[in-house]
């Protein structure tokens, strides 16, 4: 590593990655030299010995460099993160944004910058932290803390500063940001304020909210993109309830109905205790029913001090992989059909890197004919086939005029 230079590596959700740039970016102002970010998960036990494994690999690659462990693993066990072999100095969730937990001293130069330039072609804006439920199988409601909304003076500055940077789409992020204050109103205001935002879309949502007046929005404005991604976890009204969700199928059912034109992505945890073969056969006809085109599904991990942990009937980890497999091939079809209706069509997409792209639904678009496209770049295309590799993905062409 260079002087000054500054690098991390960010495991498990988005707003980790967000909040990993900004702790580099105050860094630098600081100006920290020869150092390593870690930001953890704690989602799973898997995403914890990732956390471990990326620390162990860091150290011994870079003997002497100085490694910052940060981020839910290490908040839910600082002692075994910090027994680690080359780990500096651990700092839990709630001190990741002092500079003073990095042994600097504050001043106005190193603050936490409410925006920074990111790596990718979306830029990513957190509007809110922490989470007030407590679901059975999660633990990083308690790692985050309680949910708590940011200013729309913050959030607005932030979305304007990443536009007036390149990037045309923009995300909101947070640990449940559908416990925000307003998040339609706020969708709404955006989109208002800041005229250049060419395309805005939304992470995760908890189907126990309202989120009809969303889908307005969507249909009514076409920057607001069309897709909803839900934190279902199951489709079976048993298992969420033991899970200690706030929604049912139903409401999940009446949402997709209202929601005419926009496309659903679900979360999913396979072998939930006590999820029987029964059991699980209702989530199954529920994905075939309501045609999410794709799923985040994993299987169940117990975390040691959730309910979820110690409950009865637990299942056999290769039978919760196995289910995965089958609702991911579910999720397969459901986007293969609504791919096949869409091809003939011409689209606007955003560039990313080697003539990729993403549409509206964020499926990946390959673009044929063309030297090189900008990433960032919002373009049309025409959707004229579908390659079914690991990845289902469009091909695309300009269209001629």
């Amino acid at each position: 590593m260079m002087k000054n230079d500054i690098k991390f590596v960010s495991l498990g959700c988005r707003l980790n990655a967000l909040e990993a740039e900004k702790i580099k970016a105050m860094l630098e102002r600081a100006g920290c030299i020869y150092t390593f970010i870690v930001n953890t998960c704690a989602v799973t036990g898997e995403a914890e010995r990732q956390s471990k494994q990326a620390i162990r690999k860091l150290a011994r690659e870079n003997p002497g460099a100085v490694i910052f462990v940060t981020g839910c693993g290490a908040t839910r066990a600082p002692d075994d993160f910090a027994a680690l072999s080359g780990v500096t100095k651990v700092i839990v969730n709630k001190d990741k944004m002092d500079i003073q937990a990095y042994g600097l001293e504050p001043d106005d130069s190193c603050q936490p910058p409410l925006s920074v330039l990111q790596s990718l072609s979306k830029g990513f804006v957190q509007i809110q932290n922490g989470c007030n439920h407590v679901c059975a199988y999660c633990i990083v409601s308690r790692l985050r803390g309680k949910n708590v909304s940011f200013p729309y003076e913050q959030i607005s500055a932030q979305t304007r500063a990443l536009t007036e940077n390149g990037y045309a789409e923009i995300v909101l992020t947070g640990v449940d940001i559908a416990g925000f204050t307003g998040l339609s109103d706020l969708c709404r205001k955006l989109l208002v304020d800041i005229p250049g935002l060419r395309r805005l879309r939304l992470s995760s949502l908890d189907p126990g909210v309202n989120l009809r007046p969303i889908a307005d929005i969507m249909r009514n404005d076409p920057r607001m993109l069309p897709h909803i991604h839900l934190s279902m976890q199951s489709g079976s009204d048993a298992v969420l309830a033991r899970m200690g969700r706030r929604h049912n199928a139903q409401m999940v059912r009446e949402l997709a109905e209202y929601s005419v034109g926009i496309t659903f992505s679900w979360d999913l945890i396979c072998g939930f205790p006590g999820e029987t073969e029964g059991i699980f056969n209702e989530t199954c006809a529920l994905i075939k029913e309501l045609k999410p085109i794709r799923l985040h599904a994993f299987p169940f991990s117990p975390r040691p001090g959730t309910a979820a942990a110690t409950m009865p009937g637990q299942i056999d980890k290769a039978e919760s992989k196995r289910r995965v497999r089958i609702v991911t091939d579910l999720a397969r079809e459901n986007m293969l059909e609504f791919m096949k209706g869409q091809v003939g069509r011409v689209v606007s997409v955003l560039a990313e890197e080697n003539n990729t792209a993403r549409d509206a639904h964020d499926i990946p678009v390959k673009i044929e004919g063309v030297l090189k496209i900008p990433a960032r770049s919002i373009i049309d295309v025409k959707l004229i086939g579908i390659e079914q590799g690991k990845e289902l993905y469009f091909c695309g062409e300009i269209p001629i005029n």
